[in-house]
């Protein structure tokens, strides 16, 4: 799952974020999660042959060409400061690249700053919980380095994979035509919601 935009010009991208986050690189109990290099290609490739994948991302089918050019294009995809930046992370296990994972910043003003998730994950892989240990890391990283208040994810709504993963993070779903917008709300904003019930 992954929601494209449009890429404005980064003059037009109003505030930058107080200390950017730059070349993150996450370890869980299981993954890496590191920025792509060119190395990855074959992993890179095999991953966006998957007809699964490119349903539900609305991705065109790539020559080995075209993934390389998409695969060099997501190696600059480092770096979160402004609005509509875009960090990609390999997800790693085993010295092979199996998923993906990232953050869009969508609101860079500190009182309402909220990025979008997205994970992929090969389907060879599924099924070991590997979705749902990515993605829980890039929300910690978003709350803690990010200080990011709300965390949104558009899912497909027949994508019952992905939905699973976002109710197994604690995500709270609304119906949305034919997504499903699921959203995280950080920490702070819940214990002041039950303070307040």
């Amino acid at each position: 799952m992954l929601l494209h935009s449009i890429h404005r010009p980064r003059v037009l991208r109003g505030p930058r974020i107080e200390a950017p986050l730059r070349d993150a690189h996450l370890a869980t109990p299981r993954l890496v999660l590191r920025p792509y290099r060119l190395d990855d290609a074959d992993d890179w490739y095999s991953l966006q042959r998957v007809q699964e994948v490119n349903h539900y991302l609305h991705w065109p089918e790539r020559s080995r060409h075209e993934s390389f050019q998409h695969l060099r294009d997501r190696t600059h995809h480092t770096t979160l400061k402004q609005a509509d930046d875009f960090l990609a992370l390999a997800v790693e296990r085993d010295g092979h690249v199996i998923g993906d994972v990232s953050l869009r910043l969508k609101v860079v003003p500190a009182d309402s700053r909220s990025v979008e998730i997205a994970w992929i994950l090969h389907p060879e892989h599924a099924g070991h919980g590997y979705a749902t240990e990515a993605a829980s890391a890039m929300i910690d990283l978003a709350f803690e380095r990010l200080d990011a208040r709300w965390i949104t994810a558009h899912i497909d709504n027949s994508n019952h994979k992905s939905i699973a993963v976002a109710e197994r993070l604690g995500m709270r779903g609304i119906p949305v035509d034919d997504e499903i917008t699921a959203y995280f709300s950080s920490p702070a904003l819940r214990s002041a919601g039950a303070r307040r019930s």
